[in-house]
Parts: C-alpha cells; structure tokens; sequence
C-alpha cells in the first residue's frame, strides 16, 4: 500500500458497466500549492505516475493488467451468484518460475490487500484474505448485484528492492444486472450516522491533498481508532475503466503529529481527467464504516459541479 498513489485500469475494451443497485455506504470490515504530506513512505515514491505535457500521466498505470512485473493475478473463482455467500480465492503467480508466491512484505497490517468493485462503481469490498502455505488466499465474500466486478490485489513481495504491484481480475456475478448511474458530487455523505465532508479535489498528473472530516451528532469525532495503521484508508476508481488509486492518510497514530480526527488527510494524484469516486474507510467505536464520494478531476470538485458549455467556470480556475 502506499501514502501516494496507484492507479490501475481495464484494457480498452472492457465491456459495458454493469453493476448492482446496493448503496455504497454500510459499513464494511471486508487550487492552491498542495502541502507537503506529514508521512510519506519510499514504497509510495516509487509508484506515483511521471507527468507529461496536459498535466495527465504518461505511464499505464499499475494494476490495470492480470499480469504485470513478473506476477500474475490468477483469480481461482471467477464466476460466483448475487446475494450468495461465496469464497474467492486466488494466488499470485512468479512468472519466472511458475509457483505461487508465499513471501510478502507487509505494508500497513496485511501482507496483501484485496478490493472487489462494480463497473457501476455502486458496490465496494475491501476484504482481507487469508493465506494458505501453498500461496493460495481466500476470503469470504456476498455480493448483492449482479453484473461485471473487478479484483484488486494489491501487495509488495518481500523481496530485495521490490515494489508494490497492484493486479486485477474480472469477477462475474450471475444473475439480474441492473447498472446503477454515476451518483452526483457532493461535499458531504451520510453514512452509519456519521457525517462525512471531503474538502479538496483530484488534479490530473499533480499531487493535491484532500481532507475528510467525520461528524457525528454534529459534533466532530476526536477518537477515532486505528485501521490498518492508520485514522483512515482511501481507495478512488475511475469511473468507467475502474482506474485505481490507493492512498494512506498524511500521517500516521503515534507519530506525534497526527490526531485521531475530526479530519483525515491524504495526497492523491488522478490519473487523467475525469469523475471519480472515492471510498473512505474509518473505524470509530470499534466499527469499519465507509463514506463515498463522486469528484471531478480536471473539470469540477465535490463542491463544485463540471461547468457546462456556455457557463462560466467561476473564480478559481
């Protein structure tokens, strides 16, 4: 995993979005100069995209790809049914010599991190796996919707010099899809009784920093507890291809700097222009909720709608 930013997307051809109408938000378990981030590890240098001319990312972004530096996802389950409990299971496969992989360094608590999305972007998993002796993980699941899903895996071999890997797969769930659409930008989400507020927004190949504040009963959070090392873990998929981003916040418990809310911080990089969505994981009274937010790289925010033609984008652009 990693403070910066990864992003994986689908080859060109991926099929049309589909998707369940399960709302995003239950809980799960599973511009100005930015500011320099608090904490900011070397394995997240390593995978921020290099820029080019327009200000989008020149490089194909990680985790697009089954296969990619040497590893391949090889997804064991890839056909389950909707509203059934099922388990996925999958291993990483070593190119060069065919086995499955067993070493893995661990980043943030997990030595690998799974995510499983719609293409409609309406329904997100982060689970946490389990693995065999063999290389072989598993890890239970139920998904609501039918329709295409992809898989995430997301790790960094324990290996001298190793980067992190970002891999997916497509996932089938049978039964009746019914895509949902895009949900609009908005500033602030209601999730579990919780009030969450995004300020900021992505920029296309520049680092820009985006901060989530957790309200509750009006009244901000102070004590927010720990997750996977951290006050909060954010994931962003770019709608339509599924484009991947996985940050940690600016910061970190312990550092003697960071406070346990009410905001979390992060700096992320958007790959291209385009709508976002972004999926906040925090853990508060011993409970993992997830607040998700639609934003506009490159042509709009959360607090601020993509201006149409003939409309004045206003101050600050």
């Amino acid at each position: 995993m990693q403070t910066g930013l990864k992003i994986t997307a689908f080859a060109a051809g991926l099929a049309a979005v589909f998707g369940s109408a399960y709302a995003v938000g239950g809980a799960t378990e599973p511009a100005s100069a930015p500011k320099e981030p608090a904490h900011r590890d070397a394995h997240a240098e390593k995978e921020r995209p290099a820029e080019k001319e327009g200000g989008e990312s020149r490089e194909l972004p990680g985790g697009l790809q089954i296969s990619r530096d040497g590893f391949t996802l090889d997804l064991d389950t890839p056909r389950i049914e909707a509203g059934e409990p099922a388990e996925l299971r999958f291993s990483v496969v070593d190119e060069d010599t065919s086995r499955k992989v067993t070493a893995f360094r661990r980043e943030h608590g997990k030595e690998l991190h799974l995510i499983v999305a719609s293409s409609d972007l309406a329904t997100y998993r982060h689970l946490h796996p389990v693995r065999a002796a063999d290389g072989t993980w598993s890890a239970p699941v139920e998904l609501p919707g039918a329709g295409g899903y992809r898989v995430f895996a997301d790790f960094t071999p324990d290996a001298k010099d190793a980067e992190g890997v970002t891999l997916g797969a497509d996932l089938a769930v049978a039964g009746d899809a019914r895509p949902e659409p895009l949900p609009d930008a908005e500033r602030t989400v209601t999730v579990d009784g919780y009030e969450v507020t995004l300020e900021g927004a992505l920029r296309p190949g520049a680092d820009s920093e985006l901060k989530l504040e957790v309200e509750k009963d009006g009244r901000p959070v102070t004590d927010l507890q720990p997750y996977l090392g951290a006050y909060g873990h954010l994931v962003a998929l770019r709608a339509g291809d599924l484009a991947y981003l996985h940050v940690h916040p600016n910061g970190e418990p312990g550092d003697g700097r960071t406070e346990p809310g009410p905001e979390v911080s992060f700096t992320a990089t958007a790959p291209s222009k385009g709508a976002y969505r972004l999926f906040l994981d925090f853990r508060h009274e011993g409970k993992v909720r997830t607040a998700a937010f639609t934003v506009h790289a490159g042509g709009g925010s959360p607090e601020k709608p993509v201006p149409q033609d003939g409309e004045s984008a206003g101050h600050g652009h």
